[in-house]
């Protein structure tokens, strides 16, 4: 059974550079970093990166939409860190904002703010669970024998 999208892995051609760069734009350093693979924790997905193979990195046809709370702001800051920008940000009705870039390594990434979609419930790194705790407490009365 699906259970809902994961992951995405973009081959890259520097995996270092590329690490580097999604650190920045992502605001967070990788949780798994080994010359092999590269994962972030974004907002409960994950985003990999691994080194290209013989096809070579970039784009191939498909692009992963990441929600933002403003598509605009998001490619702004992107293309600030050196990504092309493909598709500005702009309506496709209903209410909702999508954009494309590429990424330095030619990657596509795209933003999206689709009203119809509900928040996560969760926004923080899998190793917080401050906010995500569930807390029961109950009262028992009890005669001190």
């Amino acid at each position: 059974m699906i259970r809902g999208l994961r992951t995405v892995v973009f081959e890259v051609d520097d995996l270092g550079v590329s690490r580097d760069w999604y650190a920045e734009l992502i605001g967070a350093p990788p949780y798994f970093d080994q010359p092999f693979y590269v994962g972030f924790d974004v907002g409960g997905y994950e985003l990999g990166l691994t080194p290209g193979d013989a096809r070579g990195p970039g784009r191939g046809g498909d692009t992963a939409y990441w929600a933002v709370d403003d598509v605009a702001a998001a490619v702004a800051r992107a293309e600030s860190l050196g990504a092309t920008v493909e598709e500005g940000a702009h309506s496709v009705g209903e209410g909702i904002i999508v954009a494309t870039v590429r990424d330095p390594a030619g990657n596509g990434l795209g933003f999206i703010s689709n009203p119809f979609f509900a928040p996560p419930l969760a926004a923080a790194p899998a190793s917080d669970l401050s906010e995500r705790a569930i807390v029961r407490e109950a009262t028992v009365a009890l005669s001190p024998s």
